[in-house]
């Protein structure tokens, strides 16, 4: 019983500086976690809230199940996470003490069980991307003259 990744958010590691990661279950319906299993899951826009000491997936959408009926799912609708009273409230902490937020990084599926990547992070200004990407680039210089020297 393997690991399944069904999205990930591939922007988030390029606009946010990443400070830590967590695993958190979801609560799902039905028809949710069938189009999960489909793999119709989008989690660009997506973020985490915390509100009376319960963590809440925002704006993550989950397409309706194809095989569904009038009873499926509202693709954008709050989503409750499922985390342990300490962690929320170190992440509650952090969250109005420096600024930080949650993002999904990636959801799978474990033991098909619903999970999603949380990470505590804060924005990068646009001269902290230009310095990444300029690392990268210089990185993938370096192998290929590497590789051309071998």
């Amino acid at each position: 019983m393997g690991i399944k990744v069904v999205a990930t958010n591939r922007k988030a590691r390029h606009d946010y500086e990443i400070l830590e990661t967590m695993e958190a279950g979801v609560v799902l319906t039905g028809t949710e976690i069938k189009s999960v299993r489909e793999g119709k899951v989008s989690l660009k826009e997506g973020f985490a809230l915390i509100r009376d000491g319960e963590v809440w997936l925002m704006d993550v959408n989950i397409a309706p199940y194809s095989h569904g009926h009038r009873d499926n799912h509202d693709p954008r609708r709050p989503r409750k996470l499922l985390l342990h009273r300490r962690e929320i409230d170190r992440l509650q902490g952090k969250i109005q003490e420096k600024g930080w937020t949650l993002i999904p990084l990636k959801m799978y599926l474990k033991n098909n069980r619903a999970k999603v990547e949380l990470a505590l992070v804060r924005g990068k200004k646009k001269y902290d991307k230009r310095r990444d990407i300029a690392k990268r680039d210089a990185q993938r210089e370096l192998q290929r003259a590497l590789k051309g020297y071998r």
